[in-house]
């Protein structure tokens, strides 16, 4: 599914997503700048990817992890700071959690900014989950 808005688009194929404009993206963040390039594609492999480009420059990139029954995990939300501030990354969650695949699922995230704009599309914090990073 490809979704269209003033000269941007969000595309669920797969092969749309830009393996190396995304490490470098991801270079930039706090949470996966060290990633490699391999595990990068893996993730994408096993995961339903959302590509934001304008045109067909890839400027932004989320995906969710599922069981496709009862949860799903958003990951890696990212848009291209010269793009930033245009509403692109709330249209980008927006189509993200409105998509039917994962309606009625538990849909969790895990951030340390951008609140406001995950909350605006539900999420809330709970004292429920716990987490472990595996390294």
């Amino acid at each position: 599914m490809t979704y269209n808005r003033e000269g941007f688009s969000i595309s669920n194929d797969e092969n749309k997503v830009d393996v190396i404009r995304l490490k470098a993206l991801l270079a930039g963040s706090y949470w996966a700048y060290d990633r490699d390039i391999d595990t990068i594609a893996r993730s994408i492999k096993h995961s339903e990817c959302f590509s934001l480009c304008d045109n067909d420059y890839f400027v932004g990139f989320a995906r969710v992890v599922t069981d496709y029954s009862t949860f799903a995990y958003v990951a890696d939300v990212i848009v291209d700071p010269d793009y930033r501030g245009k509403g692109l990354g709330k249209w980008l969650v927006d189509t993200v959690v409105n998509d039917a695949r994962w309606k009625g699922q538990l849909m969790m995230l895990a951030t340390d900014d951008a609140h406001a704009l995950y909350e605006r599309h539900g999420f809330s914090t709970s004292q429920k989950f716990m987490g472990i990073n595996c390294r």
